[in-house]
Order: structure tokens, then sequence, then C-alpha cells
């Protein structure tokens, strides 16, 4: 007889472990399955680890200025590559372990293999799925399965939630191979570091690794094809940003798309098109695609269930419901944003909505902020400018420049900007948008406002601590209202 449970939630990244953690919570009877690592691409080869690099890219940076700021190094800083990726990598395992220790902590069953439905369940009989072997060969190192873990076999469940996540994008005739056409997998453990790349997508994935590289002294050039650097941040701060990058000696073309590679024996030639029409040839060591990620819908029984899908997604209501009752999906696997505190959000709100809790309001995505880890740091929420006059709000905008705070002349990053945009009529804070040192996590105090409902004057009596670089942001919304103070 099939084991059966209330909640069975397929993947166990982001999305998937929490709302295996909140179902146990509230006294389901949950299990996960999980085919590859727990933790998912976040903890194992995404959001940690690349950060890891990039903190290491940053004490590198720091240590070459030095001399900024009073301090003399004898003989000069080295990067050790293997060094650099080891701790990265080591810091994924810990991550990879510490689900394993919450799924245990919570007593939520793990189930390793790879999983597809078979039945959705009805009024009187529970959802199927059957887990078969994983053919899914992990890239090293990964976390050891879970002791204990149960395996092949068929499995039952009132609520089966889908959060499989996604995996990069591959153009035709720009496949990577895992030796000159990298994905963020290849590009988190380089064997050496390359003397030139190209990176192929300006969006978080790309310009973060352009970052990285670009820090630890690779000749960088990145090619996007919509017409500024990090679309879907607003046109300011992305121009910001791009200066910056120019700055530091990365490359940056705009308009552009690459239309056809070229492999040599340690290179690659990339003809390069741009919006003109001319074509140019660039030839690096290593090409790195960033142009996007594809959700991971295949093989998990749901066209022959009739679960309906919409531009490769599961098509989803607020509550993470598809069309099939008993069938959830949450995450990347249902859509954009594909971040992973909006795929932890999810799962929270399609549990407890499962568990009948009261009171259970459907996401926001206008509230989802959004972070680009490169140097300068971008963040966001809500409404760029330009789209707060397309939906036909009469707008008043805010600025105020790093260079007049206090706590950014002190710490040597001067170079960043705070932009707020509010409804004239109401006083709505509509957007909040951000680039330089630390702004990943000032983000957040917008964030807060913004679910509170918070109008300028409210944020206006809101007094900041000095000296910190948040005074910024109440300093954007002050010259909002043309009271700002320190410009």
């Amino acid at each position: 007889m099939a084991q059966s449970y209330d909640v069975i939630v397929i993947g166990a990244g982001p999305g998937g472990y929490i709302a295996a953690i909140r179902a146990a919570q509230l006294g389901l009877k949950t299990a996960i399955v999980e085919r590859e690592h727990l933790a998912g691409i976040c903890s194992n080869w995404g959001c940690i680890p690349t950060k890891a690099l990039l903190r290491s890219a940053e004490i590198f940076h720091y240590a070459e200025h030095a001399k900024s700021y009073g301090l003399k190094l004898e003989g000069s800083v080295t990067p050790d590559l293997k060094a650099i990726v080891d701790r990265s990598r080591g810091i994924a395992q810990r991550m990879n372990n510490g689900v394993g220790f919450l799924m245990k902590k919570n007593k939520v069953d793990v189930i390793w293999g790879e999983a597809k439905i078979t039945k959705a369940a009805s009024a009187d009989k529970p959802g199927e799925i059957v887990v078969a072997k994983t053919t899914k060969k992990p890239m090293e190192p990964q976390g050891p399965v879970p002791k204990n873990a149960l395996g092949e076999g068929t499995y039952q469940a009132k609520h089966i939630i889908i959060a499989t996540g996604a995996r990069p994008r591959a153009l035709p005739g720009i496949e990577p191979d895992g030796k000159l056409i990298w994905t963020y997998f290849e590009a988190m453990v380089p064997p050496k570091m390359p003397k030139s790349l190209l990176v192929m997508g300006s969006g978080a994935i790309g310009i973060e690794f352009a970052s990285f590289y670009r820090t630890m002294g690779v000749d960088v050039t990145v090619v996007e094809l919509l017409p500024q650097v990090m679309p879907v941040e607003d046109a300011e701060i992305s121009a910001f940003a791009k200066k910056q990058f120019e700055k530091q000696g990365m490359k940056i073309l705009l308009d552009a798309k690459v239309t056809k590679v070229e492999k040599g024996a340690d290179s690659v030639t990339a003809h390069v098109e741009t919006k003109d029409g001319k074509v140019q040839k660039i030839t690096a060591e290593r090409l790195i695609s960033a142009v996007g990620v594809q959700a991971n819908v295949e093989n998990l029984g749901l066209e022959a269930l009739g679960v309906k899908t919409e531009r490769g997604v599961v098509a989803i209501d607020g509550y993470g419901r598809t069309n099939v009752a008993g069938i959830y999906a949450i995450g990347d696997v249902a859509g954009p944003p594909m971040l992973a505190h909006k795929a932890e959000h999810e799962a929270v709100v399609c549990v407890e909505k499962i568990a009948g809790l009261p009171n259970v309001h459907p996401m926001d995505k206008l509230k989802i902020p959004g972070c680009t880890y490169c140097n300068p740091q971008v963040a966001s929420v809500g409404l760029t400018e330009a789209k707060a006059k397309e939906a036909g709000h009469d707008v008043r905008v805010g600025r105020f420049n790093f260079v007049a705070n206090g706590k950014a002349v002190a710490l040597g990053e001067d170079q960043g900007m705070v932009k707020t945009v509010f409804d004239k009529k109401t006083g709505q804070l509509l957007g909040a948008h951000m680039v330089g040192a630390e702004v990943t996590e000032l983000i957040q105090g917008f964030v807060v406002a913004m679910n509170l409902e918070t109008t300028e004057e409210e944020l206006m009596h809101t007094i900041f601590p000095h000296p910190t670089l948040s005074e910024a942001m109440k300093e954007a919304v002050l010259d909002a209202y043309g009271r700002v103070l320190n410009a």
C-alpha cells in the first residue's frame, strides 16, 4: 500500500523546503521529494555561493586600494582561485547540510528520486506520485543523501506542491558546452581564471558574474539585447550603474545580440550585431550565457493530468493553485519574478491556504524587492518612474546622491544614489530604486514602508540614525517634496 501524506512537495529548493516546513508546523503530515540536492539551485549553485565569490572579489578590491584607506600592504595581493572556489563550495555545502537538519527537525520525510504525478486528488481519493531512481547526475561537491531518506515507490497525498525550479536557458547555436561556453554552473567553479570573458545578458546573473570576473582582473565585455543594462531596473539607476561598471574597465554593448559563435581550441569568437545592423567579432577565452532561465515543467506528468501551463511555466492563482484540484505550484516553475524570496513567500501563502488559515492574502508582486550584488550593488521595489507614469500616476520623484551622505564618504563609497517615486495626489510610495554600497540591505526599509501603505509624511517623520547610509533614503523622500536638507 502506498505511503500517504497530507502534503507532498516536489523539489527541495527555497520554495519547496519552506513549504514543507510550514506544512509540518501546521500539523500536516509532509514529505519532500528531491532528485539532486537539498536547498536547490539557490544555496548550491546560485544565490549563496555567488555571494561568497563576490565577497572574495570585494575583499580583493579593498586590498588593492588599501592606500586609499591609509593602509600599507607589503607586497602584492594575489587571488588564489582554488581557495576562492573552495570557500564558495564549502559555504554551499553548509547550506545544503542546514536544510537536511531542518527537514529532520520538522519531521519532514525526505524522498530521494524523480517524481511524476500520476493521479490528481478527487473528493474521495488522494493524489498519487511515483518516484523513480534519479537520472540526474549531480555536480560535485554536493551534500550526501540524507540518512533514512525514502526512495523509489508510490506515494499518496491530498495536496501535491510542485516546486521544481528552473534551469539556464540555452539559445540555439550557442548552447553551453561546459568548456568554452559556460552557464552559471561552470562560471562558479572555473579551473583557471580566463584572461578575457564575454557575458551574454546583463540581468542579475550576467552582471554579477561580469562584476566578479572584472574585479579579479579579467577583461570583460557584456552584450545586452535591450537598450539598458539590467533591463528591469529604473532607467536612471541603470545608467548610473553602467557608468560605474565602465569606470572599472568593463565594456558594455547595448542594443546588441550575439548571432553566431565560432569555437577555437581555447577561445570563442562571437559575432555581435548592433542596432544599426553592423557586425563586430569579439574573441574571448570564455563566454557566459546568462540569457535567463526556463522552468522545469517536463516529465512531471502535467500534460496527462491537464495541468495548464502558460509561456513555459505552470499557471497558478494567487494562492499557488493550478487548474487541477489538489495540485499547486510555487517558485520559479510558477513564473517570474524568479527569485528565492518570492518562492519562499509563495510557499507560505500556498500552504496556509491549504491548511485553511483565515486571512491568507495573495502575494503582491509589486512589493517583491529585487537585488543585484554587483559593484556597485543595485536594489529596487515597486514601479520604476516610467512604469508609474505608464500606469497613469502623476508622480513626484526624489533623488539623493551618496556623495552627500557622511557615512558613504567615510566608507570611501560615495558613488551611489537613492531614487523614490510617489503618487502626487495620495503620497503613496510607488517605487524605490537604489545603486551603491550595501543597498541590498537598505531596500527592505522601503519594502516595509510599502507593505504598511506608508505615505511620504510618515516617512519624513521617521528618524533615521546618523551616520548611516540609510539617511540617503529619507533625503530622497524629502527631495521628492522639495524639502531635501543635505543637498
